[in-house]
C-alpha cells in the first residue's frame, strides 16, 4: 500500500496527488509482471538458456514457469486502488472535513488446473522418459564393463557375484542341515504341551536358526572387501550383498513362525505341505522386490531424471503386484488355516483368514495404485503411508501369533493349577493388555502417516502437540484397562457359573448344584461397582489432562442424582433393600426361596430385582421392595417329613425295626451317605383313621438334593415291607355280609361261602 504525504495542502488535494500517485504504481506493476511473463516467454523462444548442472531442461523451465506466476499474482495481489474523492463535498462549518479511507481491491488469482489436470500432465511426462529410462539402463550395463579400468569385465563381474550369493545362501543352508539332528531334538521339545520348557527349546531353535544368517553376514561382509571402490560394479555389488542379507533376515521370521521342515515347532496351524508352499513363495516375492529396488537405487545413483524414475516405478510396480497375487492365491489355505487359528484371541485377524483372497488382494491392488499415484506425482508420501500400513498389519499378525504361542505354553504350565471351571488364567489376561497396547501405538503410528504427512490435516508440530496432550490420558485409560482386567480375573473364580437350580433338579428328579457362596452372590454388584468406579476416575483423570476443569461436571452429576432420586422414590427404595438384603445374606444364588408372591431358585439379580426359576420353568422377576418375608429352603439343614397309611392290624414294632434297618443300608451307599446328616427312621403313628394306620417316617439331609433321598426310602420301604407281612393301606372299607340262621345245617354253609368272598371296597364319601 503506498504512503501519501501530509502538509499544509487541502484534503483534495491530497486525495487527488493520492490517486494520481496510485495509477502509475498500478500500471508500472502491470507492466512489469507482463515484461516478465513476456521476457521469460521469449528467452525461452528464441535463446533457450543453458540449465544449471544436475537439472534438466523441462525442470528448469517448469521453475521458471512456476516463478513467473508466483510473481504476477503477487503484484496483482498487491495493487492497491484508491477512487478520486468527490469534489463536491465541502468543509461544514469551516472546519477541514476528513478525508475518505483508501478501498483496497485485491484480485483473487486466477484458479489453476486442478489436481486430476496435474496429475495427468505428470502422467504425460512420465511416458514421454520411458526413452530416457532406457539410455539410463544403458549406461548403467554400460558402465559395468570396465575392462579398460582395470575392472572384472560385465561377464566376470557377474559370474563372482552370483558365486557370492549362492555361496552365501548355500552356507546358510549347509549349517542348517549340519544341525538337523540337534533341531530335530529341539522341535519335539518345542511342543505346547511342554509348557515354559519349550519356549526354551524354541529360543533355541530361533538362535540356531540365527547361526546361518551369521554365516551370511559373514559371507556378504568378506566379498564386500573386494568391492570397496568407488566404480559402479563396486556399487552394484554393495546394494547385491546388502539385499541377500536383508532377504534372509526378513525369511528368518517367516521361518521362525511357519517351520517348514519341523512340523512340532511350528506356531501357527498349518500343514506340513501349506507350510512348505507357503515359505517358497514368500521367499520368491520377497527376492524380487528386493531386486527391483536395488535397481531402482542404482538409477538413483546414476543420476536418472525423476520422470525416468517415475516411468521405472510405472514398470516394476505390476510386476510386484503380479507377484503378490501370485503370492495370494497360491497360499490361500495356508493362509486360511494360520490366521483361522488366531481368530479366537483376535477376531479381526480371524475375519481376515475367512476372506483371505478378497482381502490380501484389496490391500496389495491398494499398495500397488499408491506406489503409481506417488511415482507419477511426486507423492511420495501417499505411496509411504500405504506401505507403513500394510508393513504393520502383517506385523501384528506375526505378533500375534507369536504371543499365542506363548500364552498356550503357559497355560499348558498352570493347567491343574488354577480354579477349575472357564475362569480366565493370567497369561491370557497379561497377553490381552500387551496386546490391546500394542493395538493402540499401530493405531496412532498409522494415523500420524496419513493424518500428517499424507491428508495434511496437520502439521507435524500440531501432531506432536495433539499426541502430548493426550499422552497422560491415553496412559490413565489404558492403565484404567489394565486394572480392570486385572480385577476381573482375580474375581473370576468367586463367579456363581449357571447351573440347574434347586427347583428345576427337582423337578426333573436329579440332584441340585450346591448353592453358590455369599461372595459369589454378591459378586455381580460388586463388578459393577468397580467398572463404574474405574471408569469414573479414569475419565476424570484424563479430562484433566486434556485441560478440562471436571469440578463443574461433578456437581452437575450430584445434582442431577439428587434429582433423580427424588424423582424415583420407588426406584430407589428397590436399590436401597436390595442392598439390605444382600447384607442379611437371605438368598444366594441356587437356593430355593419363597417370598409369597413366588418361589423358585435364584437365578441371578440386578441392583433392582431379583429373578426366581420356578420348577415348572417360569421366571419371575420381582423388584426388592417387594419381596417382604423370605423362606429360604436351602440353607444349612432340610429335616423331611412324609406320612404313609398301613393297615390297622399291622405290627408296630416290626414296622420301626424294619424302617430303621433301611435307613441303615441307606447309610451304606456313598451317594445317601453324602447328602444324609440324621437317618432314615420312623417317627411314628400319627393318626389312625377308618381302616388306616398313619406313620410318620423323618430324615434329615443337606439342603439341595431331599428329594432323591425320600424317593430312596420309598422304594426301599415298597420293597422290602411286604416280604415281612407288612401291608400297605388299602382305599375302601371291607364288608362281610351274613344271613341270619334259617336252620341249623344251612347256617355253617351260608357263612362259609359269605366269609370265602373277597372284600367289597367301599368308596370313601
Amino acid at each position: 500500500m503506498m504512503r501519501t504525504t501530509t502538509g499544509n495542502a487541502s484534503p483534495a488535494s491530497r486525495g487527488r496527488r493520492s490517486f494520481r500517485l496510485a495509477v502509475p504504481s498500478i500500471l508500472w506493476a502491470v507492466a512489469l509482471a507482463a515484461s516478465l511473463v513476456l521476457g521469460a516467454t521469449a528467452v525461452r523462444a528464441e535463446a533457450p538458456t543453458a540449465p544449471p548442472a544436475g537439472m534438466t531442461r523441462e525442470q528448469f523451465d517448469s521453475l521458471v514457469d512456476a516463478i513467473s506466476k508466483a510473481v504476477v499474482e503477487r503484484l496483482k495481489a498487491e495493487a492497491v486502488q484508491t477512487p478520486a474523492p468527490d469534489a463536491a463535498v465541502k468543509p461544514r462549518s469551516g472546519k477541514n472535513a476528513p478525508s475518505p479511507k483508501p478501498e483496497i481491491v485485491i484480485t483473487p488469482p486466477k484458479p489453476g488446473p486442478g489436481e486430476v489436470a496435474i496429475f495427468l500432465q505428470r502422467a504425460g511426462k512420465v511416458a514421454m522418459a520411458f526413452p530416457v529410462l532406457g539410455r539410463q539402463l544403458d549406461l548403467v550395463v554400460g558402465g559395468l564393463g570396465q575392462d579398460s579400468n582395470g575392472g572384472w569385465g560385465i561377464a566376470g563381474f557377474v559370474l563372482a557375484l552370483g558365486a557370492i550369493a549362492a555361496a552365501a545362501v548355500v552356507a546358510e543352508g549347509a549349517l542348517r542341515r549340519l544341525l538337523g539332528t540337534f533341531r530335530a531334538r529341539l522341535a519335539v521339545g518345542a511342543d505346547a504341551g511342554q509348557g515354559v520348557r519349550s519356549l526354551v527349546h524354541l529360543t533355541a531353535l530361533a538362535l540356531l536358526d540365527g547361526l546361518g544368517l551369521l554365516a551370511v553376514w559373514l559371507i556378504c561382509n568378506a566379498a564386500g572387501a573386494w568391492f570397496s571402490g568407488d566404480t559402479a560394479q563396486d556399487k552394484l555389488a554393495e546394494a547385491v550383498l546388502m539385499g541377500i542379507f536383508a532377504w534372509r533376515l526378513y525369511m528368518l521370521v517367516f521361518r521362525i513362525v511357519l517351520r517348514p521342515d519341523l512340523p512340532a515347532a511350528r506356531l501357527c496351524a498349518v500343514t506340513s505341505d501349506d507350510a512348505r508352499t507357503m515359505y517358497s513363495r514368500i521367499a520368491t516375492v520377497m527376492l524380487a522386490i528386493i531386486g527391483g529396488r536395488i535397481l531402482g537405487r542404482i538409477l538413483f545413483a546414476a543420476g536418472t531424471p525423476p520422470d525416468a524414475l517415475a516411468a521405472w516405478q510405472v514398470v516394476v510396480v505390476p510386476l510386484y503386484l503380479a507377484f503378490f497375487l501370485w503370492l495370494v492365491f497360491g497360499t490361500k489355505a495356508a493362509a486360511s488355516q494360520w490366521l483361522g487359528g488366531l481368530g479366537t484371541a483376535a477376531p479381526l485377524a480371524g475375519a481376515v483368514g475367512r476372506h483371505w483372497t478378497a482381502t490380501a488382494s484389496a490391500f496389495f491392488v491398494a499398495l500397488a495404485a499408491t506406489q503409481l499415484y506417488s511415482a507419477i506425482s511426486g507423492r511420495v508420501q501417499v505411496g509411504g503411508a500405504m506401505l507403513l500400513t500394510l508393513t504393520l498389519v502383517i506385523g501384528l499378525l506375526i505378533f500375534e501369533t507369536l504371543m499365542q504361542a506363548f500364552v498356550r505354553r503357559l497355560d499348558s504350565q498352570l493347567l491343574g493349577r488354577t480354579p477349575a471351571g472357564d475362569a480366565p488364567k493370567l497369561p491370557d489376561v497379561v497377553a490381552r493388555c500387551v496386546r490391546v497396547a500394542v493395538l493402540i501405538g499401530v493405531v496412532v503410528t498409522i494415523l500420524e502417516a496419513w493424518v500428517v504427512d499424507v491428508l495434511g490435516l496437520a502439521s507435524a508440530d500440531q501432531w506432536d502437540q495433539i499426541t502430548r496432550s493426550s499422552r497422560t490420558a491415553g496412559i490413565t485409560l489404558f492403565l484404567a484397562f489394565v486394572v480392570w482386567e486385572l480385577f476381573k480375573h482375580a474375581t473370576a473364580p468367586y463367579m456363581a457359573r449357571k447351573s440347574k437350580g434347586a427347583a428345576e433338579a427337582i423337578a426333573d428328579g436329579e440332584a441340585a448344584a450346591a448353592p453358590a457362596s455369599r461372595i459369589a452372590t454378591m459378586m455381580p454388584l460388586l463388578r459393577v461397582a468397580a467398572a463404574i468406579l474405574i471408569g469414573f476416575l479414569a475419565v476424570v483423570i484424563a479430562l484433566e489432562d486434556f485441560g478440562i476443569n471436571v469440578m463443574p461436571l461433578i456437581a452437575g452429576a450430584s445434582i442431577f442424582g439428587i434429582a433423580i432420586s427424588f424423582g424415583s422414590q420407588t426406584l430407589v427404595r428397590d436399590i436401597v433393600s436390595g442392598i439390605f438384603y444382600l447384607t442379611d445374606d437371605a438368598f444366594r444364588v441356587g437356593e430355593y426361596i419363597d417370598c409369597g408372591k413366588a418361589k423358585g431358585t435364584v437365578e441371578g439379580f440386578t441392583l433392582r430385582s431379583i429373578k426366581l426359576r420356578h420348577q415348572n420353568g417360569q421366571v419371575h422377576t420381582i423388584p426388592f421392595g417387594q419381596l417382604g418375608q423370605i423362606t429360604n429352603f436351602s440353607r444349612d439343614w432340610v429335616t423331611v417329613k412324609f406320612n404313609l397309611r398301613f393297615a390297622r392290624d399291622t405290627d408296630i414294632e416290626k414296622l420301626r425295626k424294619a424302617a430303621k434297618k433301611i435307613g441303615a443300608d441307606m447309610m451304606e451307599v456313598a451317594e445317601i451317605r453324602s447328602e444324609i446328616l440324621s437317618p432314615f427312621k420312623m417317627q411314628g403313628v400319627v393318626d389312625i383313621i377308618d381302616n388306616a394306620l398313619l406313620v410318620r417316617f423323618k430324615f434329615t439331609v443337606r439342603p439341595g438334593n431331599p428329594a432323591m433321598v425320600q424317593r430312596e426310602a420309598v422304594k426301599r420301604l415298597f420293597k422290602v415291607l411286604p416280604g415281612l407281612g407288612i401291608e400297605f393301606a388299602k382305599d375302601g372299607a371291607t364288608v362281610i355280609l351274613q344271613t341270619p340262621a334259617a336252620s341249623a345245617e344251612g347256617a355253617p354253609a351260608e357263612t362259609a361261602t359269605v366269609a370265602k368272598q373277597a372284600p367289597v371296597p367301599v368308596a370313601a364319601g
